[in-house]
């Protein structure tokens, strides 16, 4: 029951607001959200606890295709997307108590179907399942892309869409590859581990392509990785905190559940290919981050070089490595988050995104300075906050992958933390304590409603800094 609810709460609640006056929308939205957030409370304590929370019903019989979803033992990376959802959008919600969208009803009933989409994601065990949900959570997306957010919106969600569209495509057309060599019909994770593991070489490396290439666009990781500043820039900031901290896990999380164990031979083959594009990506958008100045444009950059250095840690196939890559995955998201909500308050108070005319706001500001700097110092992973203990797990896997290139591996991607410092450092500099700007006199600290956003996020920062452990027993397994 608790994962049908996980689901189907959001999904009745996106109903509700749609149908519903404008002006109960929004408490709508914050009373669905806060549910699903206990919901998803509960099921992390009785998962902790040695329960297996299970669904498994017929749903299309003549595929073999069933509604399986679920958390079982060794489910922790789910576990952890699944509270990551659960967290981010009340916080997304009661950010917007001071200023309400236009057409509430269609945007918070789009932003809770997107909520039920990803939680689908996290929880499937069936692959059409899987699919069907990662569908669901990307066209809420679609059209809050484009109805909300900046003047040139309507040609980027265009963008968007054509990327991810064919990224979907290609995935499915590989899950039916590997349906098809099924002796029964079953869209199932372990049949088509089974399967997967049972093809050729040359099979496999067909296979993979086609699922990386749809998770890589996803992530997104160099080169597939071009819509994405355009669209984090043009979209409304909740539609941004939904595909930075949240949507963009679903492609790293895709390749650990349905890539690396279905096609271990393909990504054994291509291992070495793929940290080489993820390494780029660590450079190449910390290198583009530093030379912007649009704020919205470089927190976009700094978060590809974050999930590039995922991807590689995922790809060094070593078990340390990836048990960071899943703190980091949640970790990042709860940064970037509450990184994202700053910028919003700065766009809002200033009227533009440009740090050319910021400047001075620790002056006037206090509380929010305090916010600004202690999320942006969690962004690149500064020693007692949420960032460090998962980057340096990542680290260590990739130096000690099997690959002979693992040094040079290792050294490159190292880079991407002095670049982080740089661009961090460089945006807390122009936005709080450079020369004032025009509009620095009238900006003002923080209300109420962004003061307890503020104060959740750096707690979650500096606890989980901190404490590790409450993460790492969730998806910890001795080497």
């Amino acid at each position: 029951m608790l994962i049908v609810l996980l689901i189907l709460v959001p999904l009745i609640g996106g109903l509700l607001a749609m149908l519903l006056p404008a002006k109960m929308a929004y408490p709508l939205a914050i009373i669905t959200s806060v549910t699903s957030l206990i919901i998803a409370a509960v099921s992390y304590i009785q998962y902790t606890q040695g329960a297996e929370l299970i669904i498994d019903r017929t749903w299309i019989e003549i595929l073999g295709a069933r509604f399986h979803a679920g958390l079982e033992a060794g489910d922790g990376l789910a576990v952890l997307m699944m509270m990551l959802t659960a967290i981010v959008f009340p916080f997304i919600f009661i950010s917007l108590s001071n200023k309400q969208p236009e057409k509430a009803n269609t945007f918070y009933s789009l932003m809770l179907f997107a909520q039920a989409g990803l939680m689908g994601v996290f929880l499937a065990k069936d692959a059409l399942l899987f699919y069907v949900f990662w569908e669901v959570a990307l066209i809420p997306v679609y059209f809050l892309s484009s109805m909300y957010g900046g003047p040139r919106r309507i040609p980027v969600t265009f963008k968007f869409f054509v990327y991810t569209f064919a990224g979907s495509l290609i995935m499915l057309v590989a899950i039916l590859l590997i349906y098809r060599h099924a002796p029964i019909r079953s869209f199932s994770w372990d049949s088509f581990v089974s399967i997967g593991r049972a093809m050729p070489a040359s099979e496999q490396t067909w296979l993979f392509w086609m699922m990386f290439i749809a998770f890589a666009i996803k992530m997104p990781v160099f080169p597939f990785h071009t819509w994405q500043p355009d669209a984090y820039e043009q979209s409304a900031t909740p539609v941004t905190i939904v595909l930075s901290a949240i949507m963009v896990k679903m492609g790293l999380f895709a390749v650990v559940r349905w890539l690396l164990p279905v096609i271990p031979l393909g990504s054994a083959q291509w291992m070495n290919v793929v940290i080489m594009l993820s390494v780029i990506s660590v450079v190449y958008a910390s290198c583009m981050a530093i030379v912007q100045t649009n704020i919205k444009r470089m927190i976009a950059y700094s978060s590809i070089a974050h999930i590039g250095l995922m991807c590689a840690a995922i790809f060094s196939h070593q078990i340390l490595g990836m048990q960071g890559a899943a703190i980091q995955m949640f970790n990042h998201g709860i940064t970037i988050a509450g990184l994202w909500i700053m910028v919003s308050i700065i766009e809002n108070r200033f009227g533009t995104q440009d740090m050319r005319e910021m400047g001075g706001v620790a002056k006037v500001a206090p509380l929010f300075t305090i916010g600004l700097v202690v999320i942006s110092l969690a962004n690149i992973a500064l020693p007692l906050t949420n960032g460090f203990i998962g980057e340096f797990m990542m680290f260590n896997g990739l130096f000690k992958t099997v690959s002979p290139y693992h040094t040079l591996f290792t050294v490159f991607a190292g880079l991407g933390i002095i670049l982080a410092a740089v661009y961090t450092l460089s945006m807390i500099q122009k936005v709080a304590y450079g020369p004032e700007g025009v509009k620095t006199a009238s900006f003002t600290d923080l209300t109420m409603n962004e003061l307890v956003v503020m104060i959740f996020f750096v707690l979650m920062i500096l606890v989980l800094g901190f404490y590790p452990k409450l993460l790492m027993d969730l998806i910890y397994v001795q080497p």
